[in-house]
């Protein structure tokens, strides 16, 4: 009877494979992955020369983008209307270590209250036991700079709301008491977690200015009622994938498949973002989600054209600039004058 190794087979294949031939298929394989990020980047430059970028809202630029909701009437704006315009990743300004780790995990260059003095409204951060913020296995500054920016900026504003989620990081474990924390730091600020916000306006919602959103991995997530929101108000499909209009679609397809968000009673994100992959040589954050971030002002127009611009709630993006808040304010601006859908 013959007996199989299991060893031998694999023995026999490094014995006789050409090393050569190996790093020719590498190399090929990388030749065609790079000309399909060419080609999904030249399929949705083609889509902006057919369709355009402008949409109801468009032409709206705020003359003070520190006070963006202040400027569109406090009175007027209702919350289910924003269309928030989010940072991913949202203090990794400093992680890691400079021309080093930092380019891998680096998604925002500039500190929280920059992110929003220049108009964020939704901040994502992850941490880690020791409530240092962390990306994956890169870690930076305490939680505490977080807080202390977002103070700040609401210490020098009147009337702009932040949606705030804090969540551990995928491996990582929970900070201790978290919630007690969150609660001593930001009370006075706090939204209580309540359904009937979202049809209120700004001016009913003041002077509380904050929807934190604490997405804990082990311990109890926050109740109905409580003045912590839990994951289920804070609701995204992200896909791994670096390819810019595999990203753009997937986007499309799961926000066709939300409700309006006048019917929503839960807070919906897109990421206008792209990953590096493992198997790619470019793993340098910029260079990879810059295949899509540009195409921000494209996935409105488009979400218009196909009907479901009335789904879009939070717009989220790496290294976040003016014209992308430009972008998400216009379009809410649009919906107070009732010239695009909510």
């Amino acid at each position: 009877m013959k007996h199989n190794h299991p060893g031998k087979d694999f023995i026999h294949l490094l014995h006789h494979t050409n090393p050569s031939t190996t790093m020719g298929a590498q190399i090929s394989l990388q030749k065609e992955r790079r000309q399909l990020v060419t080609t999904q980047k030249q399929a949705l430059q083609t889509l902006v020369k057919s369709s355009g970028e402008q949409f109801p809202g468009s032409d709206y630029h705020p003359s003070d983008r520190k006070n963006w909701m202040e400027g569109l009437g406090p009175d007027k704006l209702r919350l289910y209307q924003v269309v928030w315009p989010g940072t991913h990743d949202s203090a990794t300004n400093k992680i890691g270590i400079r021309f080093v780790s930092r380019p891998f995990a680096q998604c925002q260059n500039c500190s929280i209250y920059k992110q929003l003095v220049k108009g964020s409204r939704v901040l994502d951060i992850r941490v880690r036991q020791d409530k240092r913020v962390c990306h994956g296995i890169l870690a930076t500054y305490s939680v505490d700079v977080v807080i202390n920016d977002v103070k700040k900026f609401l210490g020098e504003t009147k009337s702009e709301i932040i949606i705030l989620e804090i969540r551990t990081e995928f491996g990582q474990e929970d900070p201790p008491e978290f919630d007690k924390y969150l609660n001593e730091q930001l009370g006075e600020y706090l939204i209580q977690q309540d359904d009937a916000v979202f049809h209120k306006t700004i001016a009913e919602i003041l002077p509380k200015r904050v929807i934190c959103v604490w997405k804990p991995r082990k311990t109890p997530a926050p109740k109905p009622g409580d003045t912590l929101w839990n994951g289920n108000h804070l609701k995204d499909n992200w896909i791994d994938t670096d390819l810019p209009e595999k990203k753009f679609e997937s986007n499309m397809n799961f926000l066709s498949q939300q409700p309006p968000v006048r019917d929503r009673r839960y807070f919906y994100r897109v990421e206008n973002t792209a990953t590096p992959q493992a198997d790619n040589p470019i793993l340098c954050v910029k260079p990879v989600t810059g295949r899509i971030h540009g195409f921000a002002r494209l996935f409105i127009t488009q979400a218009i054209a196909k009907g479901i611009a009335d789904r879009l709630q939070i717009f989220s993006t790496d290294f976040i600039d003016e014209d992308f808040v430009d972008a998400c304010a216009g379009l809410t601006h649009a919906r107070i004058e009732g010239k695009a859908p909510a």
